[in-house]
């Protein structure tokens, strides 16, 4: 198979989808790959480093998107990318169609084979490709949540931790999965006074065993959030319904009550937020302020550490892409349930049942494709 990787292009992402061992292996097993001219640079990996391992470097995303079978992406195309996609052609990415029915349109129109890396999902209901990036999502919140409290970043001038003699910051982060498990993590080690809120018992028992504690646990309902996210300096947003549009758990009205120069760190924004007023941010612009809340809203919080970010992600993501390269989607739909369970999309039908219930879309079954 053909497999290309084209240089990422949306604001401020460095992260390639693929590392030298990745051309290695691929080439070993009598693939084909080429790779954007200097689509590494911004993870410190270079051209010369791919060409060692047998990658064919060429230089322009036409010349990828026309020559490849299996296009692998870090992030969704973008419309500069449109014209490039064509008919059967399979792309390997996060893709978050549940947050855009334009880029769904698309997709469907071109016929392309769409697997989603947040999507892909084990028997244990585990999201391998999403976990991650949720990791480095999940600390990164905290250290951005920090600098904004600074006053000279708008926040309250608050130091998480504290000092002896002065209390320390309150941190409320919604979502006990990955995201939230390692917010916590971050903010417990920061000192910080720290309350997790999530709709499940069970995992609210395990934060409560892990933190010995440390961490509140609350149950997640309207009340709840509410009087704590009034008190809070920093407010973590890491909900997740996988393949669904996040659900906006902290209304416009509940922004009145919270401290002005508060700061609210909205993960889940790729899939759509979970706070009614965020929208997408850069890392280039990465706040914005509404009711003297502050907003980061970063939809690609990991490409800031890019390096980090485009090898925790591999690791993850390309033993499934050499399984999709060796041995094709149809064997895949047959064979590798998980990998399956990722197809959101192919020939024109959306073969997510949730993805295409949040869009209010037709859903097609794989068997019925395949």
């Amino acid at each position: 198979m053909i497999v290309g990787i084209p240089k990422e292009i949306k604001q401020d992402e460095y992260r390639v989808a693929i590392v030298p061992f990745g051309v290695n292996a691929l080439v070993s097993s009598g693939h084909r790959v080429l790779i954007e001219k200097e689509a590494g640079e911004g993870s410190g990996i270079f051209d010369e480093e791919y060409i060692k391992e047998g990658a064919e470097i060429v230089s322009s995303p036409q010349e990828i998107f026309d020559e490849s079978e299996l296009v692998i992406k870090v992030k969704e195309p973008l419309p500069q990318e449109y014209e490039f996609l064509r008919e059967g052609q399979i792309l390997y990415t996060y893709l978050h169609l549940a947050a855009s029915s334009s880029l769904t349109k698309i997709l469907l129109e071109k016929k392309i084979i769409g697997i989603a890396y947040e999507t892909v999902q084990e028997t244990d209901g585990s999201l391998p490709l999403l976990i991650p990036m949720s990791e480095v999502a999940g600390r990164m919140a905290i250290h951005e949540g920090a600098k904004y409290l600074e006053r000279e970043k708008g926040g309250r001038g608050i130091l998480l931790g504290g000092v002896p003699g002065v209390e320390p910051g309150k941190v409320v982060i919604l979502g006990g999965g990955v995201v939230g498990f390692n917010s916590a993590k971050m903010a417990v080690g920061t000192g910080a006074e720290v309350t997790l809120l999530d709709i499940n018992l069970s995992r609210l028992r395990y934060m409560d065993d892990i933190f010995k504690g440390r961490v509140k646990t609350l149950m997640s309902n309207t009340h709840n959030i509410f009087d704590s996210v009034k008190n809070a300096d920093l407010v973590v947003g890491s909900v997740l319904i996988p393949g669904a549009k996040a659900p906006y758990l902290i209304q416009r009205e509940f922004l009145k009550s919270m401290k002005k120069g508060s700061v609210v760190v909205d993960v889940c924004i790729d899939q759509g937020g979970c706070v009614e007023t965020s929208r997408p941010t850069s890392h280039s612009d990465p706040v914005f302020i509404v009711d003297d809340v502050i907003h980061y809203c970063v939809s690609n919080m990991p490409g800031a550490v890019s390096r980090t970010s485009t090898f925790a992600l591999t690791n993850a993501t390309f033993p499934y892409a050499k399984k999709i390269a060796d041995v094709g989607v149809e064997s895949i739909v047959k064979t590798c349930k998980p990998l399956a369970r990722g197809i959101n999309l192919a020939y024109g039908r959306l073969t997510h049942r949730v993805v295409a219930s949040s869009l209010g879309m037709e859903y097609s079954s794989l068997d019925e494709l395949f």
